[in-house]
């Protein structure tokens, strides 16, 4: 990571009923990945995805901590916890993702 082009997708997904996803670009740099965020899309049942671009600013500039971002202090293979720019802190889980 770290490199210009890569992708960043998080959303809520809620198998063959749905997903609200948002995409964008990342940048990672030792312990802190920052985002910025392009699109979002929205798919509900068996319709085609509905895709809206938003912001994402300077696309030619890579994230920094200037943009949203998390503060990595614990990964592991089955959870992953930082705190965010605004000092939350946030879990994830490793789970199996069904097919819409």
């Amino acid at each position: 990571f770290g490199d210009q082009g890569q992708r960043i997708e998080n959303g809520v997904y809620l198998g063959p009923a749905g997903s609200l996803t948002f995409e964008g670009r990342l940048s990672w740099k030792k312990k802190i990945l920052a985002f910025v965020f392009e699109r979002i899309r929205v798919k509900v049942g068996p319709l085609p995805s509905l895709e809206i671009p938003f912001g994402g600013g300077d696309k030619s500039r890579e994230p920094s901590t200037k943009d949203p971002f998390f503060l990595w202090f614990y990964v592991d293979e089955e959870i992953a916890v930082a705190q965010g720019k605004g000092g939350g802190t946030a879990f994830w889980c490793r789970c199996r993702r069904v097919p819409a």
